[in-house]
């Protein structure tokens, strides 16, 4: 790649302004005409401070009237809202895990679902003391399967993943009682908490916040990564492309979006089949190109390649490049403006998951039993509907970047043994790495997740703050929308070492890595919290002191709060570019970012300015190195 080519923040936006041009032309309505619509934010649900949980309001809090009817004040209105964003984003991410449950339950050697890494589902079986000694792997998976499922539902006990962390973190979760018992549990009491007439105690509110952001990061989620990746293989890392110009004007384009990879595994699979691109020739078709958006999109391409035609805010565009003959979604960030949208164009519209039914959409229930020919019933109705598209609406953005996806724990340990001299009691392991930050050569991590969002310029702060975290010798690890922001500005290349200082641009170019790594989806946050703990252990230090730190730039949605919540849980200072809905009461801010501190080692840094956003997080870095006398 030439680097004077790069794919700018300009760049993207001069195409997003040609596609709203082209969305006026058709009478089409998009996010930005909505948000003009909108005008300004209701500043009492910015600041957390309506409350609308029970009949006798909505009460809101001002100066002249500091309490609602029922006498919750400030910090309890904010808190209750806070724990209740929490728990609806904890229900989002365990539900997707619970599901991949279920397709594990019902995986078969002949079935639509089989088992892809047997290995890792061997290891899951002897952490969780299930017998395997000859008996059939599908037997194994199902008992697995059913093992999981309980997590969700026990009557004792907190999680199985919790024994993962190091100890020192075991015991700050044991003494603070913050680990999390069954997953639904977690959920219920923080509806109960905020149900009128109950806690009112904005530090207990805050205590059940973290609980139940564990009870997703170190439950559900962790649950719906591990087994989606003996279900579909774990990510190794693998070639593909970013951005609009992923979609091809002489072929079908199917776009797949959601989270959950079950419905689009088989998409991607019937799309092979030989009478299905048989089938798309005869239409005057070259063939089938099938794209992702969001979750899904960072599921299929780090398993099979397939290409990412962007992020959240990125969803409607697709549909007005006017080639795209059908979206298929499953669940989650899901604009049901794709209904009238799609109407605009030619394009069908599937949704496939009873959780998310959306008005103007065909519905077609996905089923484990029959889920391949359902993929092939819609990859034949995608390409019947190639005839209908009109050639004066389409226009397809040309820009795309190449991207290296796919950098789970186990391939970035593969990474550092191909590479280190060390001893062979120090191979498998971060020794490598750990050794990197010692030396200075990498000066610590940066996590950077989560969504883009209309409040800001999009995309703009992730990338903004990646260039800068990488020119100070920082390695970035990335995951869901934030993973695909990087690689439409090319920093999932490996050509973007050059971007890097002298230090990690060394150790890029021997480990033959990019300076970002992508993790995966939002689920795979959970990669991270692996990825931290096992460097604390092998470190033999505890989660705080490592230098590594969280970043949710421009997060919008409940399941960001509910992973911040895991994050700061685990020890791991998380830097927030938008503010968190609780602002109107000055204790809950202190809570959230000094009071959590103090408990667990990790808390919230909040500055809406990108630029000063990155720089502490490189002061909070060098603070940690220095504590470490490194």
């Amino acid at each position: 790649m030439n680097w004077k080519d790069i794919t700018t923040i300009e760049d993207m936006e001069a195409d997003a302004a040609k596609l709203q041009e082209l969305a006026c032309a058709s009478c089409a309505e998009t996010w930005q005409d909505r948000k003009a619509a909108q005008g300004v934010s209701c500043k009492f649900g910015e600041g957390g401070i309506c409350c609308r949980i029970c009949s006798m309001g909505p009460c809101r809090i001002t100066p002249k009237s500091p309490r609602g009817i029922c006498g919750a004040d400030a910090a309890a209105i904010a808190g209750r809202n806070y724990l209740r964003m929490v728990a609806g984003g904890c229900a989002a991410h365990s539900d997707h895990g619970r599901e991949i449950c279920h397709t594990l339950y019902k995986s078969s050697a002949d079935g639509n679902y089989k088992i892809t890494d047997s290995e890792k589902l061997l290891r899951l079986a002897a952490e969780w003391g299930i017998e395997t000694e000859g008996r059939d792997i599908y037997d194994i998976a199902h008992e697995v399967a059913l093992t999981g499922l309980g997590e969700y539902g026990k009557a004792f006990g907190t999680q199985r993943f919790l024994s993962r962390a190091n100890e020192e973190r075991q015991k700050v979760w044991e003494e603070l009682d913050i680990a999390p018992r069954a997953v639904d549990r977690e959920i219920a009491t923080a509806m109960h908490m905020t149900h009128m007439g109950n806690t009112a105690d904005a530090e207990a509110l805050v205590h059940q916040s973290m609980r139940t952001g564990m009870a997703d990061g170190w439950g559900g989620s962790m649950m719906g990564t591990e087994f989606t990746d003996i279900l579909f293989g774990t990510p190794k890392p693998c070639d593909t492309e970013a951005n609009l110009g992923v979609i091809e004007e002489d072929m079908v384009n199917i776009i797949i979006h959601g989270h959950d990879p079950a419905m689009s595994e088989m998409i991607v699979l019937a799309a092979e089949d030989p009478a299905v691109l048989a089938h798309a020739r005869e239409v005057g078709a070259k063939g089938i190109n099938i794209a992702g958006l969001c979750c899904t999109a960072n599921e299929v391409a780090m398993r099979h390649g397939v290409r990412m035609a962007g992020n959240f805010l990125q969803q409607e565009n697709a549909i007005l490049t006017g080639a795209v003959e059908m979206i298929a979604v499953d669940v989650q960030c899901i604009f049901p403006s794709l209904g009238p949208l799609s109407e605009c164009f030619h394009t069908k519209f599937i949704t496939t998951s009873p959780i998310a039914r959306i008005p103007g959409s065909i519905y077609v229930k996905f089923n484990t039993d029959t889920a391949y020919q359902q993929a092939l019933e819609l990859v034949h109705m995608a390409i019947d509907n190639f005839k209908n598209r009109d050639a004066s609406k389409v226009f397809i953005p040309k820009r795309k970047q190449t991207a290296t996806v796919g950098y789970s724990c186990e391939a970035i340990i593969e990474r550092l043994d191909t590479v280190t001299n060390s001893r062979v009691d120090e191979r498998e392991t971060y020794q490598p790495l750990i050794d990197c930050i010692r030396a200075g050569v990498i000066r610590g991590a940066v996590a950077i997740v989560g969504c883009n969002n209309p409040k800001v310029r999009p995309d703009y702060s992730h990338i903004e703050i990646m260039k800068q975290l990488i020119k100070n010798d920082i390695i970035i690890v990335a995951t869901g929308c934030s993973a695909q922001a990087a690689a439409k500005a090319g920093l999932l290349s490996k050509e973007a070492r050059e971007l890097c200082g002298a230090g990690l641009k060394r150790v890029c170019t021997l480990c033959d890595i990019p300076p970002v790594l992508h993790m995966g989806s939002c689920v795979d946050i959970s990669r991270m919290m692996l990825l931290a703990t096992g460097i604390a252990k092998q470190w033999k230090i505890d989660v705080p002191q490592v230098p590594v730190v969280g970043c949710a730039p421009e997060w919008m949605s409940e399941k960001a709060v509910s992973i911040a919540n895991y994050v700061i849980s685990t020890g791991i200072d998380t830097y927030l570019g938008i503010r968190p809905q609780v602002h109107g009461s000055d204790q809950m801010m202190e809570l959230i970012t000094e009071g959590t501190r103090k408990l667990t080692g990790g808390g919230y840094i909040i500055n809406t300015d990108p630029h000063e956003l990155v720089q502490s997080m490189i002061d909070g870095i060098e603070a940690k190195r220095a504590a470490l006398g490194i």
